[in-house]
């Protein structure tokens, strides 16, 4: 008999903000016990919503089973900066430029935020929270700026829109001063992560798919032609299984020294009181990221999202065993404090009330996983710093595979290379975050 069994479940440090400053929270859902099912989902995220609600579109008759370890929302889903990003956004380039012709994988993302979409205008989720907005690369130095213009240049070739904002252009959008320039796209969805994620899911339960929360799976093994899956409520007997877990694939033993895990830390203002936001100007919701991808990720949000809150997201780790520690949250609230006084001077004094860690699952080539693991078995993994928009592509492409169908979207995964292995360890985990330190570093200001 074939067997996996969880080597570990995911573990969260800090609050799941993006969950938090929303009003209502809904009481979790767990599995009620025993269930039988023709597909089971591990991972209640963008990929396993996604592979769910594309399930539904192709055959409506499936009985279908999410299985999420911890709370909706909770997880790594909604632990990112909620930026659904349409363009090339290579986090190892100098300037998300990426390798060639992106035009293919432009598409696919904007299959995605199409697909996004459809589920916001189906499941009657809150419009506030997927606003297609676009997003800002912001520099803060001639060097960056540089970067802008190569960033700029590599749209343009593409047939692209992208427009150059001057220092006054980002000091009316953001309030600051801290920026020379900035490089506006118009393809970005800002989400409020929680808020979509949520009502993402109430949707589906609503069509009749089983979504149970803090029902982490320990086990699942081969059963005749389908598969058990163990949990710590009971367990699930389903057709075909989708591993929609991203780096928690390797906890079941897939990929083995082939994932990069790597943790982005990001902290969150309290609501803003009236003399803060008077002080502050500029408008009430943009998003920056930085022209370096090792700089400062910046954003504000109004009322409607949670409260009039400024997000600061830097510093990265890397963190083979797939936990960040308390130390950890401390050394990168102190620089988010800095970071935000260096852009705010005038808020310097405003408090970070939540601060968190979010997981990342990376590979060194840049490739993800969706794909047939074994007869039943489909991965929808591994998103490359993208999560909003990779992740809801492999969930497609997931649910696609298992269904029998060749898509675009299936074809492009099948036509990636394998993750390449990591060096041996403990030196790639030494040499990564040298790497990382050395890449923060040098980013500086921005």
């Amino acid at each position: 008999m074939t067997q996996f069994t969880a080597r570990r479940t995911p573990v969260h440090k800090g609050p799941a903000a993006w969950s938090t400053i929303l009003p209502g929270q809904p009481a979790p859902v767990p599995l009620p016990g025993d269930q039988i099912v023709d597909v089971a989902i591990i991972g209640g995220g963008f990929a396993g919503l996604a592979a769910a609600r594309r399930f539904r579109q192709l055959d409506p008759t499936l009985k279908i089973a999410v299985l999420e370890a911890s709370c909706l929302a909770e997880g790594a889903s909604g632990r990112n900066s909620g930026f659904m990003i349409d363009l090339p956004h290579e986090l190892t380039s100098d300037d998300y430029a990426g390798h060639g012709d992106d035009r293919g994988m432009i598409a696919l993302n904007r299959h995605a935020i199409a697909f996004a979409q459809g589920a916001v205008d189906d499941y009657g989720i809150t419009p506030d929270y997927f606003d297609p907005v676009g997003k800002v690369n912001g520099a803060a130095s001639e060097t960056a700026d540089a970067l802008n213009r190569s960033y700029a240049d590599h749209l343009t070739s593409l047939g692209e829109p992208n427009q150059r904002l001057d220092a006054q252009g980002m000091r009316d959008l953001t309030g600051s001063s801290h920026y020379v320039s900035g490089l506006y796209t118009p393809g970005t969805v800002m989400l409020q992560p929680a808020g979509f994620v949520r009502g993402f899911s109430e949707g589906l339960r609503a069509s009749g798919v089983g979504i149970w929360e803090q029902t982490p799976v320990t086990a699942f093994a081969r059963a005749g032609s389908g598969w058990t899956l163990t949990t710590t409520k009971g367990r699930v007997t389903a057709g075909k299984v989708i591993l929609a877990n991203n780096g928690h694939l390797e906890s079941f033993g897939f990929a083995q020294n082939r994932l990069m895990h790597v943790f982005l830390y990001a902290s969150m203002t309290v609501d803003l009181p009236a003399d803060a936001l008077k002080a502050l100007g500029g408008q009430p919701r943009w998003g920056v990221t930085p022209s370096d991808p090792m700089g400062t990720t910046m954003r504000r949000i109004d009322t409607a999202l949670g409260g009039n809150r400024i997000v600061t997201r830097t510093c990265a780790s890397f963190l083979p065993g797939m936990e960040a520690s308390k130390a950890d949250l401390r050394r990168t609230a102190a620089v988010h404090r800095q970071k935000f006084a260096d852009r705010f001077p005038a808020l310097a004094g405003v408090k970070q009330e939540h601060t968190w860690a979010g997981h990342l699952c990376l590979t060194r080539n840049g490739v993800s996983i969706a794909s047939e693991l074994e007869p039943g078995l489909f991965a929808a993994t591994v998103c490359n710093g993208l999560g909003t928009a990779r992740s809801t592509l492999t969930g497609i492409a997931a649910a696609e595979l298992a269904i029998g169908l060749s898509t675009e979207t299936t074809r492009h995964f099948a036509a990636e290379a394998q993750p390449t292995k990591l060096p041996p360890k403990p030196f790639s985990t030494i040499g990564a975050n040298a790497f990382l330190r050395f890449k923060e570093w040098r980013a500086g200001a921005e």
